[in-house]
């Protein structure tokens, strides 16, 4: 694995439009992310937040909310993801929303265009502004990186569609809308939900997982929603949904990608220290990123 990380915060909460995500950086690294990952022999930077304009007042543009804002902060987000992979470095971004996975995924495949996902969520991420009940971006992303929705979150980064389907695995749903499984079905996306991990076992479907995405592609990108995981476990999240991940699947899933040795970046989101007990998140966050790079009890 890359030794040299680069830490990059998107303090964005428009894209769910409830306050209190816009801390999660900050949170994460109060929990010591930095000093975990130095302990465990890599070479730590921390490129500070990416700049985050706050309107004066609510927009939103064809059930796009805040849409303006969001497409700036992700446009900023894939120049510097893309600027330190340039540089050799691999990018940990902190969210923030998941509607920062825009600029994450647009940077990362400019480097690297046939990428591997796993993505970690409760929900599909797969809305448009056609099938989006609530307007909200942070439901958005993985069709945009698809291809599918608005233009102008399909077009950040200058490339679409960014991810090919077929290269993509959800693990952890357990509420998708209507539009959301229909484009699944559609394009044949491979999808876990609670109840195959619960009748298979976390450690055949990320062996099944991790197989699917490192078929043919030249790197994975792990990107991981804390309400993935179970709200008991993981509290401090605007979109709890109960039954989720247990925190020891969510260690094994990510000692797993550790082992397989294909990730070339990764993302944690949706940390809302609002919400959250004494930041028991932002340490779960922590303590499963330590997993994800690596970190062993023996």
């Amino acid at each position: 694995m890359n030794k040299k990380i680069t830490i990059i915060g998107v303090p964005l909460d428009l894209g769910a439009d409830r306050r209190g995500v816009d801390m999660g950086p900050a949170a994460i690294r109060y929990a010591g992310v930095v000093e975990r990952l130095t302990g465990m022999g890599f070479e730590i930077k921390d490129a500070g937040d990416i700049q985050v304009n706050r309107p004066h007042a609510f927009t939103e543009t064809e059930n796009h909310k805040y849409l303006d804002e969001v497409v700036d902060a992700n446009n900023l987000l894939a120049e510097a993801v893309s600027r330190e992979m340039a540089d050799g470095r691999f990018p940990l971004v902190l969210g923030g929303d998941h509607a920062i996975a825009l600029g994450t995924v647009a940077g990362v495949t400019s480097h690297v265009p046939n990428l591997g996902v796993i993505w970690f969520d409760a929900h599909g991420d797969l809305n448009t502004g056609e099938t989006s009940p609530s307007g909200n971006i942070h439901g958005m992303p993985l069709a945009a990186s698809l291809g599918y929705g608005h233009q102008r979150l399909v077009q950040i980064g200058g490339r679409t569609p960014k991810l090919k389907p077929e290269n993509v695995v959800i693990i952890g749903a357990r509420d998708l809308d209507a539009g959301e499984r229909e484009l699944i079905k559609r394009i044949g996306m491979k999808v876990y939900t609670m109840h195959e991990i619960d009748k298979l076992g976390m450690a055949r479907v990320m062996e099944e997982a991790i197989a699917h995405v490192s078929m043919n592609t030249d790197g994975v990108h792990l990107s991981l929603d804390l309400d993935g995981l179970d709200p008991h476990d993981a509290p401090g999240v605007g979109t709890p949904v109960i039954g989720g991940i247990s925190y020891r699947e969510g260690h094994l899933a990510m000692e797993m990608l550790a082992d397989a040795d294909v990730l070339v970046s990764a993302e944690f989101v949706e940390v809302n220290p609002i919400l959250d007990q004494q930041n028991m998140t932002a340490r779960v966050a922590v303590a499963l990123m330590s997993s994800a790079f690596g970190d062993k009890l023996l």
